[in-house]
């Protein structure tokens, strides 16, 4: 097991995470403001599951022996359009679950890391799929009927 190659990939997904979390709860407010309570607490939901994987992962890298660093993550774009950000929030997931894959297969010697970083990638599967099914489901029956339920 090579610990320390499981200590940078915990950390660069801690950051990234942490992040994200961010970026979600941001949205959730402004989505919540614009009156689409449901969507709100859907990625204000999201917001604390992602905090919650990127504790799991300081827990480890506290099990390995390491220290966990806090780093600056770059800015990201905020959305008033929900569609939008939809479509960006899928864009990353699509981008970034067969890397998560690969890491994920990389580490199979380390097999706690590998059970932790292997539930998260099927969570950002699921988190993947609601995307997808959101923007079918528009597509289905219109944006003005989706906005409908969203409130």
């Amino acid at each position: 097991m090579d610990k320390q190659k499981s200590i940078q990939i915990l950390q660069a997904y801690a950051t990234g995470l942490a992040a994200q979390s961010l970026q979600h709860k941001v949205q959730s407010r402004i989505f919540a403001d614009q009156g689409f309570g449901k969507l709100g607490e859907k990625y204000a939901e999201h917001a604390s599951e992602e905090m919650g994987w990127v504790d799991r992962f300081i827990e480890r890298i506290l099990d390995l022996g390491a220290t966990p660093q806090v780093e600056a993550a770059p800015a990201m774009p905020v959305f008033t359009d929900p569609v939008e950000y939809i479509k960006a929030d899928l864009k990353v997931s699509v981008d970034n679950v067969p890397v998560l894959q690969q890491v994920t297969c990389s580490l199979a010697d380390d097999f706690k890391t590998y059970d932790i970083l292997k539930a998260y990638a099927l969570d950002e599967e699921e988190d993947m799929l609601w995307s997808e099914t959101q923007l079918d489901l528009i597509e289905k029956i219109g944006l003005q009927n989706w906005l409908v339920k969203q409130l």
